[in-house]
């Protein structure tokens, strides 16, 4: 089997258990977070709607509650404010949107992002039950996301990082969807720096959120690769032996500076007037600086 086949076959796999896990919610019973949908309501506190609580989803629809399958509570980490663009990674039921366009207000806006259609059928029910206006989901996978550039001021995620196959492309999107000084807020399982990847396969599967886990170290390394700044992971809580629940934060610069800009000589081909000095390393806004300038924040 060739490893484009391999990783086909784990995001089909991906894609079937959240399928199963919706229909788990739209029929009746409840999704049960990294493993099979349980008809069962049994709460895992280490998954799902047990890191939220309960004054904080008391007013949302059943149904987005006990779709929740992730392993943290991005909404407080994200610190979130009036009018801002939000954007979720492997939306789901639609928990984490709807508490972002509550908390953004209605100058705001929350998009989710869920390449499952079951979900997404479920994610825009539950919009309707919320009567969420400033709300907008989109089927789209999160290494190739179907959003402009510099779009959002936000990007959460709850738990789905880690079952990309692609994680240095999910980051690198991510970024690119960011604005300028944006910032990111994802609830993802890591591994501790110590468990190979052999390990983790053998501590749980793929679709169970920990054989795709990163390390620590290799998180913080793929994020500098993507380009953020100021990141840190930080673990809360333990899912399995040398894997925990953890806080992951980065920013994306908000100025140029001069390790990424065009050479002097080359300023006055692809600056303005008004930028010329600027792009080459004096404090210019990346909005300020056409995208045909190698300037990047």
């Amino acid at each position: 089997m060739t490893e484009i086949d391999t990783k086909a076959d784990v995001r089909e796999q991906v894609r079937a258990r959240y399928a199963a896990a919706a229909q788990a919610v739209s029929g009746g019973g409840q999704a049960s977070c990294c493993g099979p949908a349980a008809e069962a309501v049994e709460v895992d506190e280490r998954f799902g709607a047990g890191r939220y609580d309960t004054a904080t989803t008391e007013d949302l629809p059943e149904e987005a509650v006990l779709a929740s399958l992730g392993c943290g509570n991005p909404i407080a980490v994200a610190d979130l404010h009036e009018g801002e663009r939000v954007l979720d990674l492997g939306s789901g039921g639609g928990i984490d949107v709807l508490l972002s366009a509550r908390r953004v207000g209605p100058t705001g806006f929350a998009y989710g992002v869920d390449m499952t259609d079951e979900m997404l059928d479920l994610a825009r029910a539950n919009a309707a039950r919320a009567g969420a206006a400033n709300v907008e989901l989109r089927k789209g996978t999160i290494e190739d996301l179907p959003l402009d550039d510099a779009s959002v001021d936000v990007v959460i995620s709850n738990c789905v990082v880690n079952l990309s196959t692609d994680k240095p492309a999910v980051l690198a999107e991510t970024f690119r969807v960011l604005v300028p000084g944006g910032r990111i807020g994802i609830s993802d399982v890591v591994a501790e720096d110590d468990v190979t990847p052999a390990e983790r396969a053998e501590r749980g599967s793929y679709v169970g959120c920990i054989a795709g886990a990163l390390s620590r170290a290799e998180y913080l390394e793929d994020l500098a690769a993507a380009g953020f700044a100021d990141a840190s992971v930080t673990f809360t809580h333990e899912v399995a032996p040398g894997l925990h629940g953890a806080i992951v934060r980065a920013t994306k610069p908000a100025r140029a500076t001069s390790g990424s800009c065009c050479a002097p000589a080359e300023a006055a081909a692809c600056c303005e007037p008004s930028v010329k000095t600027s792009c080459c390393g004096t404090d210019a806004t990346a909005s300020a600086v056409p995208s045909s300038c190698g300037c990047r924040p």
